[in-house]
């Protein structure tokens, strides 16, 4: 079936602009929760670093918003590091990030499971603790719809990311240790699921077409969030039917015991 391409309208200026003007925009409207550190690209809580504290650092491409900058503040995060439109950050906005925030009581990073994130993240990990900064990585890893895919060796790590950044942020703001902060971190990873389902497709900035084309009458099931192929491309089907699938894929995978074991 031949899909024609469509070019997508956006309220921007200039697509390189979109990262650096949003940045600017957050900071204006929230400057009592957070400052924004443009040389290095990061968000970060007004109040950093907050001695004796456990911080929270996290990232990802921009064009996920609010993720991450929009969850930067007292009981969650204590940096952000958004990298370009669907581009991971690169290991010197990470580094910053975790130089800023440090308070002396170490430094938990929450990577959702994507090749650049992960190896990006544990780059800046090794530099930090080059630096006598302590650091734990806890990756997320939720989306039980493909079990590898474009991006990711294993799991993608969607959803699940921001009760992550929220529990485990209510753990370090109680003065929770490096390790039971990390700890709960990865309980609350383990028992995360999502799947994704999509109609259409979103369009980047950059691009100002749709990522990939998919017919009106059909959907991608388990799509991943910057538009990787999920399970199968179909005919769209009814809310019942596609929450019943979605739900006994979730439900199975949280009784498996191997499937639980190998998030952990």
């Amino acid at each position: 079936m031949s899909i024609a391409t469509v070019a997508v309208k956006k309220f921007i200026n200039a697509p390189d602009d979109v990262v650096k003007e949003s940045l600017a925009g957050l900071a204006a409207a929230h400057g009592e929760l957070l400052r924004v550190d443009f040389d290095n690209q990061v968000v970060l809580r007004k109040d950093a670093p907050v001695k004796g504290k456990v911080a929270l650092v996290s990232g990802g491409g921009s064009g996920h918003e609010p993720l991450h900058g929009g969850f930067v503040g007292r009981g969650m995060l204590d940096a952000a590091c958004p990298g370009e439109v669907f581009t991971s950050p690169v290991p010197d906005q990470m580094l910053a990030a975790t130089k800023a925030v440090d308070g002396g009581a170490g430094v938990v990073h929450i990577v959702k499971n994507y090749t650049g994130d992960v190896m990006n993240f544990k780059l800046a990990a090794e530099l930090a603790e080059d630096e006598d900064i302590r650091v734990e990585s806890v990756l997320t890893n939720d989306d039980v719809a493909v079990e590898d895919s474009t991006w990711t060796a294993g799991r993608r790590g969607t959803g699940v990311t921001v009760l992550v950044e929220k529990i485990a942020g209510a753990k370090a703001e109680a003065g929770g240790s490096l390790a039971e902060v990390a700890g709960i971190a990865r309980k609350v990873n383990a028992q995360g699921r999502s799947f994704g389902v999509a109609l259409t497709s979103c369009a980047t900035p950059a691009s100002g077409s749709p990522t990939f084309d998919i017919g009106v009458d059909e959907m991608e099931f388990g799509v991943g969030i910057h538009g990787e192929p999920g399970r199968r491309r179909e005919k769209v089907r009814s809310a019942a039917e596609i929450v019943e699938e979605v739900t006994a894929t979730i439900l199975a995978d949280s009784r498996s015991s191997t499937g639980s074991a190998a998030r952990r």
